[in-house]
Formats: structure tokens, C-alpha cells, sequence
């Protein structure tokens, strides 16, 4: 503004010297033009200085700034001769800045040889929530597998800590996801396989060739024998083929052996891929963590499942709401977890708690064993009501669970460890269609004991709690521990059992047409229920016989309502007199047998007398 105003009124000067003489104005012109100019231009000089000099300072970034920001982002690593790295600390050099010391630090004793050392470093990690980003990431980037698991076993860590899996190869060209499934388990031996998982093996085979077959073809069709169980899974023809042949699957990675070849075949990458694709099928992920679960219980194959991003996957299942999915993730992070877990947990053995890390110390176990129709999930909700159905999405855990013993068991008494087993139902329904003969209680028992003492049952006091025929299964499988040896830990820290409705002197179940005995239970099992089946009337007298010379406490509920079948069949399953073992109270509930172990509510009868049996009986060990 200033030097426009000073132009203007030179000009206007230059013109008011046009009236004076000629003589005069053409040395004065020239002399003031070059007199006004010069100032015009040493003015404008200055100003342009000025301004160029006050935007290039306010423009001027502090590079120092800058890459320390960007030092943040990455981790830095000497190289170091191979022979030195030994001896070598990977943090004595790390050059950082003082407020990120204290990741590095935690790191740094994360790695340290004692192992109380590297718990306690864990423990804080995970309760640190208020750090940068990329302070996460420095421990996602930097720490160990070791620290990574323990990580996804703490209930608080942050899901910063866990880098995304790494990208999946890409399939062969021309094929497709259910392809490559059929081809791993083409794959896998046929070997250390019983008669019947061989048949159904090459059962999936077959089928799964013809589904593929006929999908290429523009047509959806299941042919040959598997075609009632294809059409039980639903209508989705890729999802069909993918359960049919990870029903097999789950049974092969059972055989430590079968896993190697598994992981050899891409088996993880394709697992993943299959997890990744069927988010909105819970039944297709819960199969698929079953086999990685299968796998982490060797110890050999920990690396490949860590370095395939399974511990990252694991870690967000673990927060889920729906206990199936958290139960499963917790199964395969306890296997993996070497650090302070030294139980394993097979197929079908599922700890409801403590499922993460924790400092309260585990003085007793709790049982939970289904009937075989039953789920070690499902069988153990909350009774169901229509006005709950509608509502229990939007209620919290203490007014309905589908899992009582996980959330009102856990909360009211936090010093027990519980388990809950489930059998193989998956391939029950195949092995109708199986040339071999189905289960017996007995086959059952010993399978079931061979699992538990992997879990490490019986190294504390425990509580066996059971429903329906696996009351049986509990009576059978103390029976067989008193004669082994290696197994009589179980037997001496039994403090107590729980039986509802349990048919120690049979069922009228297999009085019943024979429709409806299948309907309810496998032909052997039905055999074994008739009230003059020899080998149930044998049971129930050497458990007699056994249990006079033990301090077993017992309780005994029964139904007094008969169980609709259908819409048309109604059936008093277990009467009064069949649940009476001769031992311990008896107990009639007004319930009928699928809700005999399902309670209404926190403060009902079934799980306040439930409560206070366990709180009794374990009174003194939980003391100690």
C-alpha cells in the first residue's frame, strides 16, 4: 500500500512540471525520473527481501524432527558376524529415544533366562494401553514367539501387538479353495487309521470329487452314499464340500504324524484361507481351529503354526462374546503356550477356566461330562424360555449364558479349573453308515481317561458332574482308573460327584419302538440302558462295591416331567427310582430330562444347591 501511494505521487509531481519553461523541464524530467526511480526500486528491493526472508523461515522444517519420527517406525538391526551373535545382546545397542526405554526394557526382559523374569514382563506389557501405535508395533516387530503367545493369553493385551498374518499364496491356477482341500486330504495317509475313518476318509474323497465334478458342470448334486449327510449341512454347495472334507481332516491331525504332512501340504495357509472366507460359518472355523489345536500339540510344529499368523487369529477369537469360538481359540493358545502351561488338551477337552493367564492360583478341578446327545457347550446353557430367546442378545452373562459353568461357576468360585469334554458327535452320523461297530460306554471311558490325564486331571482335587448316560461314563471311567496304576491319582482326589438324571438302573428309553431308541441314542448304548442289560447291572454293582471303600461325596438329582420327542412322542426317560445310585441325596426336580441341568436363573434351586455341594466338598482345599 505504502510504496503504491509513493509511485502516485511521483507521477504526479513529474506532471505538475509541464507548465514551466522548456529550457528547464528536459534536464529536471530527467533528473527527477531517475531520481524517483531509484527510490522506487531501492524500496521495492527491500520489501521483496523482507518478504522472501519471512516466508523461507516460516517454511523452514527441522529435519532432526523428522527422523527421529521415522526412526520410530522401524527396527534397526546390526549386522554382526554369525559366530559373535551367541554371545551377543540384540539390545545393547539400540540407540532410543528415553521415553521409548521402557519398551525396550520390557523387551529386553521378556528374553532374560529366568523365567519369573519374563512372566512379570509379559504381565506388563499387557496392561499397557496407553502407548503410541508405534510402540505396538516395536513389540509385534521385535518380541519372540514365546512372548507373542504368552501376549495372546493375557485377557487385557492390546490386538496392536499382533501384526496381521502374512499374505497367502496365491491357488494354482484353475483351482479353487474346495480343490485344494480335497487335495491335502487326498494327501495325508491312510495309515494308523481305524476301519471306519478309513471308509469315511475315502467316503469324503468320493463325494467331494462328484460335488466338484458336478459344480463344473452347472449343476448342484450329491450322488453315492454320503447323500444324507451332505444335504444335514445345509444348502451352500462350497461350504458342503468344505465341511465334508474337514470332518475327515479334523480326525487325521488327531495322529501326531498326519500334522507333519498337513503343514508340509500348505495345510495352515489353506486353513486360513478357508477361516478367512467363511467368517459368517461358525461351524466351518470351529472345525478348522479344531485342527490347529490338533496340531499345537506338537511341539515341533509351533513355529510353522506362529510364523503362518495362527497367534494373531487366535488372539482376536479369544475376545470373542460366543464361548464356542473363545473356548476353541483358548484350547489351541494353551497348547501352544509351553511358558506355564504343561498340560495338553486333546480333542474334545475344553478348559471354560481360567482361559487366559492368570495369577489366581488353581487349587481344584471341575468336570463337566455330557450325555452322548448332548454338547460340552450347549448341553450346560442356561434354561431356555420365549421371552429369553427374544432378549438374550441384549442381556449381560449373570441374567442368561450359554454357558453356565464358564460364567456363574467361574465368577463364584475363581480358584477351580474347569474342563468340559465333548465326544466326537461330528462323526457319530457317519457312523451309522459305518461296517464297524459303534462306541460302547467302555470303549468311551478309556478314550475319555486317556484324554483327561493329558489335561492333567487328577493331579488336583476334583468334582466329576455329569448328565444323563455320562453319569455312566463317570462311574466307568473311576471303575477302570482304580485298576490302572499309572491312573489311580484320579481315583484318590476325587472328592466328590454330581449326577443329574443319570439312569444307573436303566431307561425306558429302550422299551420304546426302535424308531425311537435311534432317534435318541447308538444301537449299543440303547442295549446298554435295558434294565436287564448285564453289562449296565455289572456297573452299577462294582461301583457299589467301589465307592464303600472311598470318601466320595455324592448328589443325585432327577426329573419328575416326561421330555416331548417331537411333537407327538412324550417319555419319562429317567424315573426316580432308575436315578437312585444307593449312595448320596436324592433330589427330585419339576423338570423334565434335557432341562435337568439347565437352570432358570443364577438364583434358581438346580444352581445354588449345585454351588453349594462344590463349596462344601472343597472347602478344605480350597482353604489350603
Amino acid at each position: 500500500m505504502s510504496l503504491g501511494a509513493y509511485c502516485v505521487i511521483c507521477c504526479r509531481r513529474i506532471g505538475t512540471l509541464a507548465t514551466r519553461s522548456k529550457s528547464h523541464t528536459s534536464w529536471r524530467n530527467i533528473r527527477n525520473i531517475v531520481r524517483y526511480t531509484g527510490s522506487l526500486i531501492l524500496g521495492g528491493s527491500l520489501y521483496l527481501t523482507y518478504e522472501v526472508l519471512a516466508l523461507k523461515k516460516s517454511l523452514t522444517l527441522d529435519t532432526e524432527v523428522v527422523e527421529r519420527e521415522k526412526m520410530k517406525s522401524y527396527i534397526y538391526v546390526h549386522t554382526v558376524p554369525v559366530d559373535k551373535l551367541e554371545n551377543r545382546d540384540p539390545f545393547c545397542t539400540v540407540d532410543i529415544e528415553e521415553h521409548d526405554c521402557a519398551v525396550w526394557l520390557l523387551l529386553r526382559k521378556s528374553q532374560e533366562d529366568d523365567r519369573a523374569a519374563r512372566l512379570e514382563a509379559v504381565r506388563e506389557m499387557s496392561e499397557a494401553h496407553h502407548w503410541h501405535d508405534y510402540q505396538y508395533r516395536i513389540i509385534a516387530q521385535a518380541c519372540d514367539p514365546r512372548t507373542l503367545i504368552g501376549l495372546a493369553r493375557s485377557k487385557e493385551s492390546d490386538l496392536r501387538f499382533f501384526l496381521p498374518p502374512p499374505p497367502l499364496p496365491s491357488l494354482k491356477e484353475d483351482s479353487s479353495t474346495e480343490e485344494e482341500l480335497r487335495h491335502l486330504l487326498a494327501s495325508l495317509p491312510q495309515t494308523e487309521l481305524d476301519e471306519c475313518l478309513q471308509y469315511f476318509t475315502s467316503l469324503a474323497l468320493s463325494e467331494s470329487s462328484q460335488s466338484l465334478a458336478a459344480q463344473k458342470g452347472g449343476l448342484w448334486c450329491f450322488g453315492g452314499n454320503g447323500l444324507p449327510y451332505a444335504e444335514s449341512f445345509g444348502e451352500v454347495p462350497s461350504a458342503t464340500v468344505e465341511m465334508f472334507c474337514l470332518e475327515a481332516i479334523v480326525k487325521h491331525s488327531e495322529i501326531p504324524s498326519h500334522c507333519d504332512h498337513i503343514e508340509a501340504g500348505g495345510g495352515l495357509q489353506l486353513l486360513q484361507r478357508l477361516y478367512q472366507l467363511h467368517k459368517d460359518c461358525p461351524k466351518v472355523q470351529r472345525n478348522i481351529m479344531r485342527i490347529i489345536g490338533n496340531m499345537a500339540l506338537n511341539d515341533h510344529l509351533h513355529s510353522a503354526i506362529v510364523q503362518s499368523g495362527w497367534v494373531s487369529i487366535m488372539a482376536e477369537a479369544l475376545k470373542s462374546y460366543h464361548i464356542m469360538e473363545a473356548s476353541h481359540a483358548a484350547r489351541t493358545l494353551a497348547n501352544l503356550d509351553r511358558e506355564t502351561v504343561s498340560e495338553k488338551y486333546q480333542d474334545g477337552v475344553y478348559v471354560l477356566h481360567p482361559q487366559c493367564r492368570t495369577g489366581q492360583p488353581i487349587k481344584a478341578d471341575v468336570l463337566f461330562i455330557h450325555g452322548l446327545m448332548g454338547a460340552a457347550f450347549k448341553t450346560w446353557r442356561q434354561q431356555d424360555s420365549e421371552r429369553v430367546l427374544t432378549e438374550n442378545a441384549l442381556v449381560g452373562e449373570d441374567r442368561y449364558t450359554t454357558c453356565w459353568p464358564k460364567t456363574w461357576l467361574a465368577k463364584d468360585c475363581p480358584a477351580l479349573r474347569i474342563i468340559s469334554v465333548e465326544y466326537d458327535t461330528n462323526l457319530s452320523d457317519w457312523r451309522a453308515r459305518c461296517p464297524m461297530e459303534r462306541k460302547s460306554i467302555a470303549f468311551r471311558s478309556n478314550e475319555l481317561l486317556s484324554k483327561l490325564r493329558a489335561a492333567g486331571v487328577g493331579d488336583r482335587p476334583m468334582i466329576w458332574i455329569s448328565h444323563s448316560m455320562g453319569g455312566l461314563l463317570v462311574k466307568k471311567m473311576l471303575l477302570e482308573a482304580s485298576k490302572q496304576p499309572e491312573l489311580s491319582a484320579i481315583v484318590n482326589n476325587t472328592r466328590g460327584i454330581i449326577f443329574y438324571s443319570v439312569p444307573h438302573h436303566g431307561s425306558h428309553l429302550a422299551e420304546y419302538s426302535i424308531n425311537v431308541r435311534y432317534l435318541l441314542f447308538p444301537s449299543v448304548e440303547v442295549k446298554e440302558l435295558s434294565k436287564d442289560s448285564p453289562a449296565l447291572k455289572m456297573l452299577q454293582d462294582d461301583f457299589l462295591e467301589f465307592a464303600k471303600d472311598k470318601n466320595f461325596q455324592v448328589l443325585n438329582f432327577v426329573e419328575t416331567q416326561p421330555t416331548y420327542i417331537g411333537s407327538m412322542i412324550k417319555l419319562h426317560i429317567v424315573p426316580v427310582e432308575s436315578a437312585d445310585l444307593g449312595i448320596g441325596d436324592l433330589i427330585p426336580v419339576d423338570v423334565n430330562h434335557l432341562n435337568i441341568c439347565k437352570p432358570k436363573t443364577k438364583d434358581a434351586f438346580l444352581y445354588q444347591r449345585t454351588l453349594q455341594f462344590i463349596c462344601e466338598t472343597l472347602a478344605r482345599d480350597l482353604e489350603n
